[in-house]
């Protein structure tokens, strides 16, 4: 009587399965940087971005987390978005700072790209008032984000966005603008890193310049963590600020 050894089958079912697993796309995250990824999550994806971050000026110290975005592919090149409440901690708090629950952020990201090389994604959202009464703005607060990058290499990839938002601040709407652009360098397979500027342009605020840099290191093709720090360049803005993240996806 003949036998058939199952090794075979197994080595060949083990092949299918890495064959499978290189086919799908990396994790891509919005955070650490300023800048949101130029692109949406796969079409049926669930997305978890978290993190922690500390922020200090002179005679102020504050903490904010979980930072908790979530994304949800519905097409190709669809995505809602969920922004979750943070918790702001401030320290040593002047007037205007204060500590309890910040407002949430509901969305939808399209992407328009590729375009002429250039992947590009139009995100709309909007701030609803959740927040505690010393810290949520009390108003719907419209926000637009144009997010792009460029691959200028195997290794290089340039990007930036635009941002327009129209925060409440007491009886009106206050304009704000913000620009930032990156580049950004793989270093291995897993691991990258960025240096960034990022400007905020408030209307009867002075301009709030900020140097930019970080890390993200893919822990599988779904996990990845973060590390972040920035500098103020303006009187302005913060004086420094750092953080780190950890984000996981979940396919069907």
């Amino acid at each position: 009587m003949l036998s058939t050894s199952p090794l075979p089958v197994f080595f060949f079912a083990g092949a299918l399965f890495l064959q499978a697993q290189s086919s799908i796309p990396p994790i891509a995250t919005d955070r650490p940087a300023f800048t949101d990824a130029s692109t949406v999550v796969p079409a049926g994806s669930l997305l978890f971005e978290n993190g922690f971050l500390e922020t200090g000026t002179p005679g102020q110290r504050g903490f904010d987390f979980p930072e908790t975005l979530l994304r949800f592919g519905v097409s190709n090149k669809t995505e809602l978005r969920f922004t979750l409440p943070d918790i702001y901690q401030n320290f040593n708090a002047g007037p205007g700072f204060a500590s309890g629950w910040g407002d949430s952020i509901v969305g939808v990201k399209q992407q328009l790209g590729p375009i002429h090389g250039f992947d590009i994604s139009l995100v709309a959202s909007l701030s609803l008032p959740t927040g505690a009464k010393r810290i949520s703005s009390h108003g719907y607060d419209p926000q637009f984000q144009l997010p792009w990058s460029r691959s200028l290499s195997t290794n290089w990839t340039a990007a930036g966005m635009f941002s327009f938002i129209w925060p409440t601040q007491g009886p009106k709407r206050v304009p704000t603008g913000q620009t930032t652009f990156l580049f950004d360098r793989q270093l291995t397979k897993q691991c990258d890193a960025f240096l960034e500027y990022a400007g905020t342009f408030e209307d009867g605020i002075g301009p709030q310049h900020i140097l930019h840099v970080g890390t993200s290191y893919k822990l599988t093709v779904d996990q990845q963590l973060d590390f972040h720090a920035g500098f103020g360049l303006s009187s302005a803005a913060v004086d420094h600020l750092w953080g780190v993240g950890y984000s996981v996806r979940f396919r069907h």
